[in-house]
């Protein structure tokens, strides 16, 4: 009898273990501000030693559990380590959310690529900005995105004109026609409104820039061959997000920016507005101005539909009127009663429309079609002559996208095309139509857990100019010591049109239009290759970083704007290569709060088509800068320092190396925030090393620009946060 019972309490038992290793459960994991799926995150059951990975939908499955308390660690590079107790039985899913490590930039995810990998495991070299760099930059100028660009380690804002304060964007020491600039994937300006499409770009609704340097061709077609830069835009979150932001300069200029957004299960919306108005300014009291008036608006809401868990729609509108007048002051004041009469007037009109549709088809494929129009109107006036017309541009793409463990792979199909109407009135009626279809398909593949390499092949046929086909390959090296490098190359290509920096500067007076009878596009390559090192020095207190970068980009058959025997300008093909070669050096190292920065551009950018190679002209071959940060949830203090080396003119002259310092403060609150911004405060200007004498009405020549030109700037500002401020942006 004794035997039977113990016989009955075993089988209980038995029955019992049985039962309770029969617990099978998933676990989710996802970002906790994007509420994205976390593909990689690795999910440990500690006690029972059993692990897993979670897959594109950031499950971890995990069979045989026993009941009980277990303890579980979920751990992500770049996201704060996750432990805690789970009790079972309970139910058959759990979700976690990860929060992301603030310094930490292996999770960002960058879109630039087309893939969804974070920038640690994408072979093509790509410059991250976002977070408090960006807010920072923010307040240095909120009226517009050039001073993000500018202090940017090898980019160059060139000044295209004194009267306006027209700036274009140089990469490497190339010209901004062949710098492609886009917003969420859409190309943002080219063509006629190239020439002001910096000065017309507010940065608040922005939550990081992506720059990628050398060819890029092959991921959005003709006009990268410098590189581009990607604006990727906030999205709604379901915590409400409102910003307002007021900022005030002693040069009379005041800015004022507001963003909102919101979403809820099936919709979502994002407004964002600013205003820039700035009254004529004459920092050397001579009569002329070194900053324009300005009148500028900008809008631009969008709404979001989510009608399933994989697909999201949404669609945004982008308006900008901005009038911008620079020259003699007493003309602008006062109407014709100027003493030189000179006056440069610039009114332009922008309307753009952006739809997206993206759909997960399964776990591993994603599909997305997208479209825009963009509409623009420019009125330039400056004495005895007018430019004007109008330039409408459509892009549509379809791209399939397929994302597993060790294989992503994008395909895709777009067509844009960009159609200039000259007013007809215009002596010189220089109408331009081009349409571009592409082709393309890139691939990324970890070959291994150190190396993975990227490859990619478009093709073009451009109307009237030919068919190009443009590879490139990336191959990344990494290991578990902090050490990795990238190296990289392709081919890229450019279409002509007027819109280059030599008419702007000319204001497209006697600029003949582009003839494609006579003219070739221009073909580039490009090669680059770099090194960083990631560690902690002096017991790990110190955190110290290094990327060294080595670059050169070729381009045959440049266009060049020459004189004719008519004394009309002309495009022409260069008879030789321009060359463009250096390096880059960025050195980064962080104490508790304090942060330093250091970089250095060698730019070396020859003319070899002409006689001597000589070097292009407006460009440093050496720049350096230096920024010093200390941080904490109550303060921001930053000191810049910025050293801009000697230049060459077209004349052959060579300018003066100059230094610029800043100093930046902010005081945080739980509502927002307070701050000041001494911009240049040592007021170096270009009229402390040579003329800029203004011009009359009967002599517009201007002096080339290698300088600021405006001096000190010191502003005010204050940031409102309704909803808190609370910050979950990597640094």
């Amino acid at each position: 009898m004794q035997k039977q019972i113990w016989s009955i309490l075993f089988l209980f038992i038995l029955c019992g273990v049985v039962n309770a290793q029969n617990n099978d459960i998933n676990i989710k994991v996802f970002s906790e501000h994007e509420k994205t799926p976390l593909l990689g995150a690795t999910v440990l059951f500690e006690d029972l030693e059993k692990g897993a990975i979670t897959n594109l939908d950031g499950v971890a499955t995990f069979k045989n559990i026993p009941d009980g308390t277990h303890h579980v660690m979920i751990s992500f590079v770049g996201f704060k380590t996750i432990e805690t107790n789970v009790t079972l039985p309970t139910s058959k899913e759990l979700i976690f959310y990860m929060e992301e490590e603030k310094g930490e930039l292996d999770a960002v995810v960058i879109e630039s690529t087309r893939s969804s990998r974070t920038i640690r495991r994408i072979p093509t070299r790509i410059e991250y900005i976002g977070g408090e760099e960006l807010g920072e930059k923010n307040m240095m100028n909120s009226a517009n995105i050039s001073m993000v660009l500018r202090e940017s380690t090898g980019i160059q804002m060139q000044q295209t004109s004194l009267s306006s304060g027209n700036q274009n964007i140089r990469i490497q020491g190339l010209d901004g026609r062949y710098t492609q600039l886009l917003r969420d994937g859409f190309p943002l300006y080219g063509g006629f409104s190239s020439g002001l499409s910096i000065m017309q770009i507010p940065p608040l609704d922005l939550k990081q820039f992506e720059i990628i340097k050398g060819s890029a061709s092959t991921l959005y077609g003709g006009g990268a061959i410098a590189g581009l830069v990607n604006l990727v835009s906030k999205t709604p979150d379901f915590e409400p997000e409102m910003d307002i932001m007021l900022t005030q300069t002693q040069a009379s200029g005041t800015t004022a920016n507001v963003f909102y957004s919101k979403r809820n299960e099936k919709y979502g919306v994002s407004l964002y507005g600013s205003s820039n108005l700035q009254k004529v300014y004459d920092a050397e009291d001579d009569g002329f101005s070194n900053l324009p008036e300005i009148k500028s608006f900008s809008f631009n809401p969008k709404f979001y539909y989510y009608p399933s868990e994989d697909t999201t729609f949404w669609i945004g509108l982008n308006g900008t009127y901005d009038d911008r007048i620079g020259g003699d002051i007493d003309k602008i004041e006062n109407g014709d009663n100027g003493t030189n009469q000179y006056t440069e007037e610039n009114i332009s009109k922008r309307l753009s429309s952006q739809a997206v549709y993206t759909t997960k088809l399964d776990s591993t494929r994603n599909f997305t079609i997208k479209n825009s129009i963009s509409y623009f109107d420019r009125e330039l006036n400056v004495p005895n002559m007018q430019f004007k017309g109008k330039q409408i541009n459509s892009f549509t793409e379809v791209a399939l996208n397929h994302t597993n463990e060790k294989n992503d792979w994008t395909l895709g199909a777009n067509l844009y095309t960009t159609n200039f109407d000259e007013d007809d009135s215009a002596a010189l009626q220089r109408d331009q139509n081009d349409v571009t279809f592409g082709a393309f398909v890139n691939t990324t593949f970890d070959l291994s857990e150190k190396w993975i390499l990227e490859t990619g092949l478009r093709t073009d046929i451009a109307d009237s100019w030919g068919i190009f086909v443009l590879p490139r390959i990336s191959l990344l090296y990494k290991n578990d010591t902090g050490f990795s490098s990238r190296f990289g190359g392709g081919l890229g290509y450019k279409t002509p049109d007027i819109f280059t920096e030599e008419a702007e500067f000319l204001n497209f007076q006697d600029v003949l239009g582009i003839d494609k009878n006579s003219l070739k596009a221009e073909r580039s390559y490009g090669l680059n290759l770099d090194f960083n090192y990631k560690t902690k020095l002096f017991n790990d207190t110190v955190g110290f970083s290094i990327n060294q970068l080595f670059y050169v980009t070729s381009i045959d058959d440049g266009l060049l704007l020459n004189l004719n025997s008519d004394n009309l300008f002309q495009f022409e093909n260069a008879p030789g290569e321009i060359l463009s070669k250096g390096a880059e050096t960025n050195v980064k190292f962080s104490y508790n709060d304090f942060k330093w920065f250091f970089n250095y551009a060698l730019i070396d950018t020859k003319l070899r088509y002409l006689a001597g190679n000589p070097r292009k002209p407006l460009t440093a071959k050496h720049n350096a800068g230096s920024v010093i940060m200390y941080e904490t949830s109550t303060w921001r203090l930053g000191y810049e320092t910025y050293y801009t080396g000697s230049q060459v003119l077209s004349n052959g002259t060579e300018t003066t190396d100059f230094i610029t310092m800043g100093f930046l403060a902010m005081r945080n609150f739980s509502w927002g925030g307070i701050y000041t911004n001494f911009e240049n405060f040592t007021d170096r200007r270009q009229s402390r090393f040579s003329s800029l004498v203004p011009p009359t009405n009967n002599n517009s020549d201007f002096p080339e620009i290698y300088a600021p030109t405006d001096g000190f700037i010191f502003s005010v500002g204050i940031i409102i946060k309704p909803f808190g401020n609370h910050s979950d942006h990597h640094d």
